[in-house]
C-alpha cells in the first residue's frame, strides 16, 4: 500500500479498506489527528472501553501479544502504540540530544525527558556525571545550544525518576510479527515523531499496510518557511474560528517570532491568549507580547519556584498554565507538596546549630565554603537519627534483607544536600526558606493533609482546590 499525506488522509479513508497496519509519523499534533481520524474510522467511542488498548509505547512484545490475543466480545479491537521510538535503535546519539532540546523549548517535558535519558544511556553518562562535568557533553555544542535548559530538565528527570536507557532494537521482531500477520479485525495503529525509511521495519509497514505522512520540513529554504507557514496558518484558523476571535496580522507574526516552528507550543499560546483576552474579539500584539514575555517557558518547576516565593498572581497564572496543557491535578500537587517539603527541611537545618552559619544575604561562594559542609554534616545527623528510630521502631534481625532495604530507603527522604549534584540549587532553596516562619510551614503540611484528601475523595473541582491551596501558601502572616 502507498505512503500518504496527511493531507489527503480523508480521501484515502473514503477509497479504500482498512489496512490492518498504520504507522503515522511527524509533527505530534497532525499524526495525534490522522490518528484520531482512522481510529474514529476503525471503531466507535462506545467499543473502546473493551477494543482498544495502548500499552507501553516503548513494550513491543506487550503489543504483539495484545495483537494476537482476541478481545472477550466479538467485534474489531485497535492496539496503538503512541509516541513509539521504535525507529530510534541504531540513530546517532547526536539526535537524540537534539530532540530533547526542541521538545524541551516546546515545554514537552516528559518527551524531553525521555530522548536525553536515551541519549545520556547511548553515552554511558549518569546524571551525577553530567552535573559534576558538564564539559562532557562540549562535543555535541551544536546540539546542546547555550545549555540553560539542561539544569531543570535534569531536575525534572530526578523528580520523576528518570534514569539514563539506551532502547532495545525491538524493530526485527516487529517486522516478522507484521509479516506474519495478525488475526482478521485487529489492528496496529503506531505514531512516531520520526521513521528511517530505510529500515526494513518501514518498508515492511509501507507493504502490508498504510504509512501516513504528517511531517513539515524543518528547513530554512523558501519552500520550507512557506510549507510551515501554511500549517501555523491553518491552526490558527482552526483555533481562531472555533472561539470566534481574530488576530490581526501584527500579532500573527509576533506570535510566530516568539514560538518559531513548534506547532504544539503555537497551539498552547494560542489557547493562552483566548484566556488572556476574555471576552475580547481582537487579539493585538500588545496581547501577544503581555502574555508570551512570561510563559514561554511554563515547566512545573516554574509554579514551585513561584509558591517558594510567595507569589499569589504568578503561582495561581503557572497552574492555570499546566493545567491547560495537560497535566493532572495529582502530578501538580505531588509537585507542590515536595516542594513544601523541602522547604520545611531546610527551614530545620536553618534554625538548628549548625545551621546557624548561614546568613541571609549570603554570596554563593561563601554558602559553598561555609555552609555546605555543614550541611553535608546534617545531613549525616539525620541519616543516622533515621536509622535509630526505625530499629526503635521496627526491631528486627540485622540478617534480614527486607529490613536492612528498608532502613536504608529511610535516609534519602531526610537528605539536604544528597550524594552529588551541583550546589546551587540549595543556595537558592536556603535564600527562599527565609521567606516562610517555621510554624507557617507547618500549617502548610497540615493543610497538604487535607488537600490530599479532598483531591483523592472526588466530588470537588480539583483546580478550585488547588487554588485554595496556593492561596494559603502565599498569604503572608500578618504582622
Amino acid at each position: 500500500m502507498p505512503e500518504i499525506s496527511y493531507k489527503s488522509l480523508q480521501d484515502h479513508l473514503s477509497a479504500s479498506a482498512h489496512a490492518p497496519v498504520w504507522l503515522f509519523y511527524g509533527e505530534e499534533m497532525l499524526c495525534k489527528k490522522a490518528f484520531d481520524a482512522v481510529l474514529d474510522r476503525l471503531l466507535p467511542r462506545s467499543e473502546r472501553d473493551m477494543n482498544y488498548e495502548a500499552p507501553d509505547p516503548d513494550n513491543v512484545y506487550e503489543a504483539i501479544e495484545k495483537m494476537n490475543t482476541f478481545s472477550l466480545l466479538s467485534g474489531k479491537k485497535v492496539v496503538a502504540l503512541c509516541e513509539s521510538r521504535i525507529f530510534y535503535a541504531g540513530k546517532e546519539d547526536r539526535d537524540f540530544l537534539e530532540k530533547a532540546r526542541e521538545a524541551w523549548e516546546s515545554e514537552n517535558q516528559k518527551k524531553a525527558a525521555k530522548f536525553f535519558s536515551s541519549f545520556l544511556g547511548i553515552r554511558n553518562i549518569t546524571f551525577a556525571d553530567l552535573e559534576e562535568n558538564p564539559q562532557m557533553l562540549k562535543t555535541a555544542s551544536e546540539q546542546v545550544g547555550d545549555g540553560k535548559w539542561l539544569t531543570p530538565l535534569i531536575h525534572y528527570c530526578r523528580d520523576k525518576d528518570i534514569s539514563p536507557s539506551p532502547l532495545p532494537d525491538q524493530q526485527a521482531d516487529l517486522q516478522r510479527s507484521i509479516e506474519k500477520g495478525f488475526p482478521p479485525g485487529h489492528y496496529l495503529l503506531i505514531t512516531a515523531d520520526m521513521a528511517d525509511k530505510r529500515r526494513a521495519l518501514f518498508k515492511c509497514i509501507r507493504e502490508k499496510g498504510t504509512v501516513v505522512n504528517c511531517s513539515v520540513p524543518k528547513g530554512g529554504t523558501k519552500a520550507d518557511k512557506n510549507a510551515q507557514e501554511a500549517v501555523l496558518q491553518e491552526e490558527m484558523r482552526r483555533v481562531l474560528s472555533e472561539s470566534g476571535k481574530n488576530m490581526d496580522s501584527a500579532a500573527y507574526h509576533a506570535l510566530c517570532r516568539m514560538t518559531g516552528f513548534h506547532l504544539r507550543t503555537f497551539h498552547n499560546n494560542l489557547e493562552k491568549l483566548l484566556q488572556y483576552t476574555g471576552k475580547r474579539k481582537n487579539i493585538t500584539v500588545e496581547d501577544v507580547q503581555a502574555v508570551l514575555q512570561r510563559t514561554r517557558s511554563d515547566p512545573i518547576y516554574e509554579l514551585t519556584g513561584a509558591l517558594s516565593d510567595r507569589n499569589t498572581e504568578q503561582s495561581l497564572f503557572y497552574l492555570e498554565s499546566l493545567l491547560t496543557e495537560g497535566l493532572f491535578p495529582l502530578q501538580i500537587f505531588a509537585a507542590i507538596v515536595n516542594q513544601m517539603r523541602k522547604l520545611l527541611l531546610f527551614k530545620s537545618f536553618t534554625e538548628s546549630r549548625p545551621g546557624k552559619i548561614w546568613k541571609p544575604g549570603m554570596n554563593y561562594s561563601q554558602f559553598q565554603s561555609t555552609v555546605l559542609p555543614e550541611m553535608k554534616k546534617y545531613d549525616q545527623q539525620l541519616s543516622e537519627q533515621a536509622e535509630n528510630w526505625e530499629e526503635l521502631l521496627s526491631p528486627t534481625s540485622e540478617s534480614d534483607p527486607k529490613a536492612k532495604q528498608k532502613k536504608n530507603k529511610t535516609a534519602p527522604d531526610l537528605q539536604l544536600a544528597g550524594k552529588s549534584g551541583s550546589p546551587y540549587p540549595l543556595f537558592l532553596s536556603l535564600q527562599k526558606t527565609g521567606r516562610f516562619a517555621k510554624e507557617e510551614l507547618t500549617d502548610i503540611m497540615e493543610k497538604l493533609a487535607q488537600t490530599d484528601q479532598h483531591l483523592k475523595s472526588g466530588g470537588q473541582n480539583p483546580k478550585l482546590i488547588l487554588e485554595r491551596l496556593i492561596l494559603h501558601i502565599c498569604r503572608k502572616a500578618a504582622s
